[in-house]
Parts: C-alpha cells; sequence; structure tokens
C-alpha cells in the first residue's frame, strides 16, 4: 500500500533529525552520509508521489512598503549636486583613463611600426594581390651587387643591439647575410628597437643597400656583402619560445656517437668540451626546426641529389620508372616481420620489398630494365643507429643474357655516377656538412672493387675474426671486414659476392657449381651495406622448390608464382638503402639524421 505524505513527510524529518545529532556530536560525514542518501531518495520520492518538493511551502515576497515622504525641496537640490559633483568626477576619471589608454596604444602602434613605411609587421599574406615587389636569394647575394637595392626574406637567425644600432643574421635555405643599422633620419630610434625586440626564427623581410664590409663577416655564409638595412618587416612571428637555439644545434659533433650497437634516444649526449649539446630525441622532437640547420638542409639536399642521379643514369641505360604496390597479402619476402594490416576483411601488410612486382614488371611483362623509388617497411625491433621501420628504397630490375655480371657491371656504373655526380654538384652543401659533422671523403676505385664472400671471410679470419664461410656477417665484422678493406685496397666501397644460399631470399638463384651458395652480393660502404641483390630465379618450378625450403606458403605467392609460367626472361637486379647511402657517403653515426622523419620501433611522429 502506498505511502501516504503524513507518513513519508515523518520518515524525511526523523532521517533529518538524525543527520543533525550527526553534526552536532561532530561524527565525520562518512558515518552519516548513508542516512543523508536515504533521504534525498525519500525527498525525490516524495516529489514524484505528490508533485511538489518536501517542507513547508515557500513563503511569498512580502509587498513593499509604503515609499518615504519626498524629500523636501532642499534636500532635493542638495542631492542633485552630489550627483552632479560624482558625475562630473567619474567623466573626468574616465577622460584620464582614456588617454592614458590612447598614449600607450600610440607608444605600442610606433614601436609596432603601425602607420610607418619601413619597419612593423607586416600584414597577413593571404594571396590578396600581386606586387611589382622583387626578391633577391640570399645566396646570390655577391660584391657584384653594391650599391644596389635589395630586399630578402629569411627566418632572423641571431639579432644583437649596439648602442644605437642593431645587428641581425637572416637565414634562407642554406645561406645567410647580416644585416645592419643605425639610428639616423630615416631610421628611428623605434625602428631599432622593434628589429631588436622580434623574437628569433620569425620570419622577416629585409630591405636595403649592398654594401661590402671591411672584415669579412665569419658568422654569414655571404661573407663578403651585408646589406645597410632602410626597412624590416617581420611576415610571421614565431610565438613560442625555442626548444633549443639554432647556435646550440649547429655545434660540431665530431666523435660524440658512435655508429655501432644498441641505441637509446633517451641517453643523454652531452658534449665534453661545453656541456651544451642538442640530443637526438630533442632535434627530432622538433624536427621542423632541427631541419632548418644549414648541416640538415644540406644533408636532405644531398639526398635529393642522389635520387636525381639515381634516375640519370638508369634512365641513360635505357631503363624506365615503374610504381609498385605497397598494400600487399601475405609477406614480400616470407619473413615474419611485417606491418599486418586489414583490408576489407582481407588479411594484408605493407610491403617489405617491391622485389616480386618488380620482377613480374622485368622478366614477365616484357619491359626488361625498369626501377622504382619508394617507402619500404620493416617490422623489425631493431633499435640500433642504421635500422629504420620506414625506409626509402631505390630498388632496380634487369633482364640479362647469360651470366649476372651484367648487372654488377650496372651497379659499377651507377655508383660511380652517383659518387662523382655528388662531389661534383653539392660542393657547398658538403661543406655545410663538414662543418657540423666532419668526416673523410669517400674513398671509391674504378671499376669498383670485388670480392667474393669466401675471401672476405678470409680476409676476416687473417686478422683473427672468427668467421665461417657459410654463416652470415655480424654488423660488427662487417665493420672490421671495412676496416681491413680500407687499409688494405685503399677504398671505402667495395661489393661482394657468391653468399651462402642459406641467408639470402627464396627466390635466389642457386650457384651452378656449388649448392651451398648463390648468385648473390651485397655492396658496403664504410663497412656497412648499402645494396643487397642477386640473380632470380626464373623457372616457376625452382621457385616453388626455394619456397617450401623457407616454409613459405604457396597461396600467400601463388601470382608471383604464376606470372613466371608463361616464359620469363633470366634477370637480376637489387635494393639500395637511401638512407643509408647518404649516412655512409657523409660519414654520419645515425641513419636518424639522413631521414627526414624517421620511423624506429619508438618513435612515429612528427
Amino acid at each position: 500500500m502506498a505511502e501516504t505524505e503524513e507518513q513519508m513527510s515523518a520518515k524525511i524529518a526523523a532521517l533529518g533529525e538524525q543527520i543533525k545529532e550527526a553534526k552536532q556530536a561532530g561524527k565525520p560525514k562518512s558515518e552519516w552520509d548513508s542516512i543523508l542518501r536515504e533521504m534525498l531518495g525519500l525527498k525525490a520520492k516524495f516529489k514524484e508521489a505528490f508533485g511538489k518538493d518536501y517542507g513547508p511551502p515557500k513563503k511569498e515576497k512580502k509587498a513593499p512598503a509604503h515609499q518615504a515622504p519626498q524629500a523636501s525641496e532642499k534636500n532635493k537640490a542638495k542631492n542633485e549636486a552630489k550627483k552632479a559633483a560624482k558625475a562630473e568626477k567619474e567623466a573626468k576619471k574616465a577622460a584620464q583613463r582614456a588617454e592614458r589608454e590612447r598614449r600607450e596604444k600610440e607608444k605600442a602602434d610606433r614601436l609596432a611600426g603601425k602607420g610607418q613605411d619601413n619597419f612593423g609587421d607586416a600584414p597577413m599574406i593571404q594571396s590578396q594581390q600581386i606586387t611589382d615587389k622583387t626578391w633577391t636569394r640570399i645566396e646570390d647575394l655577391k660584391p657584384n651587387l653594391a650599391g644596389q637595392k635589395v630586399m630578402v626574406r629569411g627566418h632572423l637567425r641571431t639579432v644583437r643591439g649596439k648602442g644605437k644600432g642593431v645587428f641581425c643574421l637572416v637565414r634562407s635555405t642554406l645561406y645567410s647575410v647580416q644585416g645592419v643599422a643605425f639610428e639616423s633620419k630615416d631610421i628611428p630610434n623605434a625602428m631599432i628597437k622593434y628589429i631588436g625586440g622580434l623574437a628569433l626564427e620569425s620570419v622577416v623581410d629585409m630591405k636595403g643597400v649592398v654594401t661590402v664590409p671591411d672584415q669579412p663577416i665569419d658568422s654569414a655564409t655571404q661573407k663578403m656583402v651585408e646589406i645597410s638595412i632602410q626597412s624590416f618587416h617581420c611576415v610571421c612571428k614565431a610565438k613560442q619560445a625555442l626548444p633549443f637555439t639554432m647556435e646550440d644545434a649547429c655545434r660540431p659533433e665530431s666523435g660524440l656517437e658512435t655508429d655501432v650497437g644498441a641505441y637509446n634516444e633517451d641517453d643523454e649526449e652531452l658534449d665534453g668540451d661545453s656541456g651544451v649539446r642538442v640530443g637526438q630525441k630533442l632535434r627530432l622532437n622538433y624536427r621542423w626546426l632541427d631541419l632548418r640547420t644549414p648541416a640538415n638542409q644540406a644533408i636532405f639536399r644531398i639526398e635529393s641529389m642522389v635520387g636525381c642521379l639515381f634516375r640519370e643514369c638508369l634512365i641513360k641505360k635505357g631503363f624506365i620508372e615503374i610504381h609498385t604496390p605497397k598494400l600487399i597479402g601475405g609477406a614480400s619476402e616470407g619473413g615474419a616481420d611485417v606491418f599486418t594490416l586489414d583490408y576489407f576483411g582481407q588479411p594484408a601488410c605493407l610491403s617489405q620489398s617491391p622485389q616480386l612486382h618488380k620482377q613480374m614488371a622485368a622478366a614477365c611483362s616484357g619491359f626488361e630494365k625498369v626501377f622504382t623509388t619508394g617507402p619500404v617497411f620493416r617490422a623489425e625491433n631493431s633499435n640500433t643507429r642504421r635500422h629504420l621501420c620506414e625506409f626509402t628504397g631505390l630498388d632496380l630490375e634487369m633482364v640479362i643474357q647469360e651470366h649476372y655480371d651484367e648487372v654488377l657491371q650496372v651497379y659499377n656504373d651507377l655508383f660511380i655516377y652517383i659518387f662523382d655526380g655528388i662531389n661534383e654538384r653539392c660542393k657547398e652543401e658538403l661543406e655545410r656538412v663538414r662543418e657540423q659533422h666532419p668526416y673523410e671523403n669517400l674513398q671509391y676505385l674504378r671499376p669498383t672493387l670485388k670480392l667474393t664472400y669466401a675471401e672476405g671471410c678470409k680476409l676476416l679470419r687473417e686478422a683473427g675474426v672468427d668467421q665461417d664461410d657459410l654463416e652470415d656477417l655480424s654488423t660488427e665484422n662487417e665493420k672490421k671486414l671495412g676496416d681491413i678493406v680500407k687499409e688494405k685496397y685503399k677504398t671505402d666501397f667495395f661489393f661482394m659476392d657468391k653468399y651462402p644460399l642459406a641467408v639470402r631470399p627464396f627466390y635466389t638463384m642457386p650457384d651452378p657449381n656449388n649448392p651451398k651458395l648463390s648468385n648473390s652480393y651485397d655492396f658496403f660502404i664504410r663497412g656497412q651495406e648499402i645494396l643487397s641483390g642477386a640473380q632470380r630465379v626464373h623457372e616457376p618450378d625452382l621457385i616453388e622448390e626455394r619456397a617450401k625450403a623457407w616454409d613459405i606458403d604457396l597461396k600467400d605467392i601463388a601470382s608471383y608464382v604464376d606470372s613466371f609460367r608463361h616464359g620469363a626472361l633470366p634477370h637480376g637486379g637489387g635494393g639500395i638503402g637511401l638512407e643509408r647511402v647518404v649516412m655512409l657517403f657523409l660519414g654520419l653515426p645515425n641513419i636518424r639524421k639522413a631521414s627526414w622523419f624517421p620511423r624506429d620501433p619508438k618513435r612515429i611522429t612528427p
């Protein structure tokens, strides 16, 4: 039977009394909290049952009392005078406040260059208009331009005041130039303060006359010129404090990091001389800033040139560029280290290699000579200074007439073309790298030194290193062999062929004279592998036999094997790691320094 309003009110009142007594006794809330929750629950039921809140009805507001009799005429006049005086006082304060704010705004606008033609914050560039302004590239600033007016745009690298003047360094890509301004009739003090107060790395337009200084300016790349500033505008301000200064980020790093062994980006890295060094982790966390350093600008221009030279050389030799899929079913080379994904309900992975598709194109589709460039994915938990989970592959595949030495000759020509091209076309870039990362010039022979795998193992054993002819080379032994070859043959670049069959992929052609060996090869720079390749198996029966030996499910490579069932040309090729080539050519200690935005087992941003 439902409770009446009186019964429920009594229960609520009783619970309220218990809470009141508990509070008066100083008991902690934890002891009477359950009573409070019960009472609140009953109040909710009360409202639901009776359509009103529990408790006495709210008191009506009392009607306002009758107004007092009006003040006398005398008091009324007195009150009006007081109001007028108060209003006058408030108006005076408001006028003073407005004047103060006007002066402060005027001063701020003057310092920001508002209303000034020759300095200040430029309007946001939103493609509103096209003017007749022209900008000169900083790299083109040379003494022959002395006396000419120029305008340059770049990042504000440094700025320092000196008396009534200011000196600044503006940088664009690899190049920098000094600007100087002194207070004068045309250069107000506000302009000097404006330039000196800008945040470093802000983007600026600097306009002035090219002059030739009495002494070379060591801090700038354009040492024999400077700009006598006539106007200076900020295009985009740096609005956050820099996580590191460009000066610290550009410090030489020779000998501070080994290029072998485990890598941990959390390890502290300090310069033994000054104690100031920007560590690799901080650099990568702010990669967009780190890439502004002249050394990094140079590294990635050299890397771009490697790709250009790779294409140039192969196109001259009759190759065509192809584009292979990066989404595939199964694993590219039958390994387990792949990034798996769901492809509309089907299992798939990111490509470990363009290998199978470039073979199809060259040997099975009649294109005969092909190359491709693109990302390669390896889900290897390798935390070293030479491994990445995503890198750029430069791959080629070509048909052969009778021997895979035909492929090796192409590679010999290709690498010499690339090395010569870098040395000839990237002289300035090489010097910018050397300033921060001192290195020895790469030594290479013409033709490239060729050793068999067995000969390389023998050199190691003669040096006291335990190395069997049929076991794979460790990283340490590769490095040691590189040192031995450098000392004996005076070259940093060489290759070995006839690797053990057991350490090569399933599609590698076995050696016809020794079933334990293969028609395969690796190329090395400074004792580290930069290319792996081989003659490929082009007979489908032998492909299936080799795949079974590797425990590869034939269903996963069915389309690949089927492509050889309609007649395939004998062929071979290989894959080059772009970042490794750049890293080792420049003697860099860490492959992350040659990767735009590195991806390793612990990093997937930025």
